[in-house]
């Protein structure tokens, strides 16, 4: 393993800021614990970002947009380094808007989505996933398997229609543990959330809402092991009880995602400040830091799930913490 360590004042600030898309209304929280049709989204830009990770063939697709205050996503960064941060990197300061990238594999036969996307449990900007797979020749009914890393809302939404039915009609969908244990067989305790108590009661109705039609066939795993062969399933526990990362490997090459980890490079990736979510900080930050290192050691490809689209780049070990390199756009 080869480790690179830049000079952080040597790093131009992350190209991925400018890709900030759509904003939501600063004051948004849930919309709707179930997901209803989302409008039609404006023709011209792509929602869908095809590559390869050695013979396996990945697209990310993208389920939209959704957003908070910069505060939440960044909970003990001094307020005017915030603002001074967001400003340089032509970000609002006022919300932060996050994208919500989505995977499918194809391999062996098999399509495989990783993490099922928000729908509309947290924004109406979000369910644009079934469009994006229509735009590639797929229908929901060609996924053999949905995984998920965690069961925030943001990540099963998609998994209920809007009349309770499976979104995924064939699909296996494989869920952490733990984090079916926490969230859903029992009422969550989310007090530690940055945000108020109606938007908690919300979040917690919307997991319950949108895992209802999967809730008798639904497979539980412990990270550590492997779903099918080629995906690894990483322990990154920290911002649930059971969040995992996926590695995905085929060959010499190797792809990261990373889910919640962090949630935008600008605040979590080029700074060190710390998700306000993160339900045990001290595991999400140590779970960070390793993972981060792994990455930047062993120069892997990476996907952030809530990166600016699509997601795409590369971690840098740097003297103050990690840089994000945004991948270059393959046509």
């Amino acid at each position: 393993m080869v480790k690179i360590t830049l000079n952080r004042r040597k790093i131009m600030l992350t190209a991925a800021a400018a890709a900030t898309g759509l904003i939501l209304p600063t004051g948004a929280a849930f919309v709707q614990a179930t997901p209803a049709a989302s409008p039609p989204a404006p023709a011209g830009n792509a929602g869908h970002y095809r590559f390869r990770v050695g013979d396996i063939s990945a697209t990310v697709l993208s389920d939209g947009l959704i957003g908070g205050p910069p505060r939440v996503y960044a909970s003990d960064a001094p307020e005017a380094e915030l603002q001074e941060v967001l400003q340089l990197a032509f970000l609002p300061t006022d919300r932060l808007t996050l994208n919500l990238n989505t995977l499918l594999v194809e391999t062996n036969g098999r399509r495989i989505l990783l993490e099922a996307g928000a729908g509309q449990t947290m924004g109406p900007q979000g369910g644009r996933v079934f469009e994006n797979l229509a735009a590639i020749g797929l229908s929901p009914g060609d996924i053999d398997v949905v995984v998920v890393s965690h069961t925030h809302p943001d990540h099963v939404g998609n998994l209920r229609t809007a009349d309770g039915g499976k979104a995924f009609p064939r699909a296996t969908v494989f869920a952490p543990r733990a984090d079916w244990n926490f969230f859903v067989r029992n009422d969550p305790d989310l007090s530690y959330m940055p945000v108020p108590e109606e938007f908690r009661r919300n979040f917690a109705a919307a997991i319950k809402r949108s895992i209802e039609p999967v809730t008798d066939g639904i497979e539980l795993y412990e990270a550590g092991g492997e779903i099918v062969p080629g995906l690894s399933m990483l322990p990154a526990v920290g911002h649930t009880p059971g969040m995992a990362n996926f590695l995905i490997q085929s060959g010499n090459d190797q792809l990261l995602l990373t889910a919640d980890l962090a949630y935008h490079p600008i605040v979590n990736v080029d700074r060190p400040w710390l998700p306000g979510p993160d339900r045990d900080k001290d595991a999400a930050l140590a779970s960070r830091r390793r993972i981060f290192d792994m990455a930047a050691a062993d120069r892997l490809l990476v996907l952030g799930f809530h990166y600016p689209f699509p997601g795409l780049g590369r971690m840098l070990k740097t003297d103050a913490g990690y840089a994000w390199i945004p991948l270059g756009w393959q046509f």
